[in-house]
């Protein structure tokens, strides 16, 4: 970064001025567009891309967006509602009118006033806070925000950096995605029935008992034992103590009827979608004084032919999860039950070839979503490095007067 300090040196040894970003920016405004009508209008692989509140985006054609205001240069966007954020976007697009937009300007870097707001994203977080349930920023929070305005060979030198450690990033990312798409098919590959060419199918009813968890009354959470909550199982695939986060008050009898032990597999009973329902977790490790939550089922072994981690990988694999599919029942939500469960095939292998599977599945697991390890932990790193670069490169000495 000798560059950059030589530029500094030579350029704005005594500082820069400070602006407010209405100052420096022209503010756009967006289309006035139902969120019912996106709906409607959403296109694959569509020519404009229309944002809303959250993290809502779809694609569409431009004959199709009534009153269309297109930005057709790049441009900041402010996500004001519900989600609190800056995208920088370079291709056309528009925006529904309850948020706003940033264009360049001559003399200024549009993508040097995106990092800018993007490491003060914080203060713009917290702006939105006390704003009812929604966290929502008004126009006046961005437009008299100050930020710093050195000469543009600095800030152009400043995005080539950040830019170059952005790019790192994504590609770290994009390597990720792939490998979790290689994962996700080699799980459903060699688990699948056809080859693993099983000494004998079973079927969940013969081998576990399926039991419904406690319900207890609102004040019970929060203090005591540790407890499987629906969260836990529909978001990992097995379960240790470390990752659970849930906690309640149970007598001794509550607890030793709701035990949880090591090979419990776990089944969330209820969900918005078919596809959603019967999620399903393993337990890997003793944890002492561990009870479930009526919102899941409880898959206790009845034998010793599955290891847990074996349960953990097979029950998350598509054919599985298109029988829990297939037997669910749905009205105003969609829901299993042991009876449903039962009629799961179950392969039975050997223990030894269980093991084995288990530790290619494992390593796979490790490089894909271990956030100690793999790919998700250099990103992190990765990610640490830009904001404490990003954060150091934009900080400026205001210039006096």
């Amino acid at each position: 970064m000798s560059h950059l300090d030589d530029l500094i040196r030579q350029l704005c040894p005594d500082g820069v001025p400070y602006k407010t970003l209405g100052e420096v920016l022209p503010r756009v405004k967006g289309t006035p567009i139902t969120a019912g009508k996106m709906k409607e209008i959403a296109t694959l692989n569509g020519d404009i891309r229309i944002f809303a509140g959250g993290k809502t985006v779809i694609d569409t054609e431009l004959e199709k967006i009534p009153n269309a205001n297109i930005i057709n240069k790049p441009a900041i966007l402010v996500q004001s509602r519900g989600v609190i954020d800056f995208i920088y976007y370079d291709k056309p697009f528009t925006f529904k009118n309850e948020m706003w937009a940033y264009i360049g300007v001559t003399n200024v870097s549009l993508k040097f006033i995106y990092y800018v707001l993007k490491s003060n994203v914080d203060f713009f977080r917290n702006a939105a806070s006390g704003m009812g349930s929604l966290p929502q920023i008004s126009l006046h929070v961005t437009e008299d925000f100050r930020i710093p305005v050195p000469p543009l060979p600095v800030q152009e030198e400043i995005v080539r950096i950040l830019d170059a450690f952005t790019t790192l990033e994504a590609e770290l990312e994009a390597e990720l995605e792939a490998r979790r798409r290689q994962y996700e098919y080699y799980l459903n590959y060699i688990l699948d029935l056809s080859v693993l060419t099983p000494q004998k199918i079973m079927y969940v009813g013969d081998l576990f008992e399926i039991k419904n968890g406690l319900n207890k009354e609102k004040s019970a959470f929060g203090h005591g034992t540790p407890i499987v909550n629906f969260t836990d199982v529909y978001n990992k695939r097995f379960l240790t103590a470390a990752m659970l986060q849930g906690k309640v008050s149970l007598t001794d009898s509550e607890i030793e009827r709701y035990r949880v032990r090591k090979g419990d597999v776990f089944f969330t009973r209820t969900s918005e979608t078919k596809e959603d329902v019967g999620m399903s977790s393993t337990v890997i490790e003793d944890i002492p004084n561990c009870t479930f939550s009526g919102f899941v089922l409880r898959a206790r072994p009845l034998t010793n032919l599955l290891l847990p981690k074996f349960c953990s990988y097979y029950f998350s694999t598509k054919q599985v999860r298109n029988n829990i599919v297939r037997y669910a029942s749905f009205t105003t939500r969609a829901t299993t039950c042991g009876p449903k469960l039962a009629k799961i095939p179950v392969p039975i292998i050997p223990i030894e070839e269980q093991s084995r599977i288990v530790g290619i599945l494992d390593r796979f697991d490790t490089l894909c979503n271990d956030l100690c390890q793999g790919l998700p932990a250099e990103i992190a790193a990765r990610h640490r490095q830009y904001e404490y670069y990003r954060d150091r490169l934009l900080s400026f000495k205001e210039a006096k007067g």
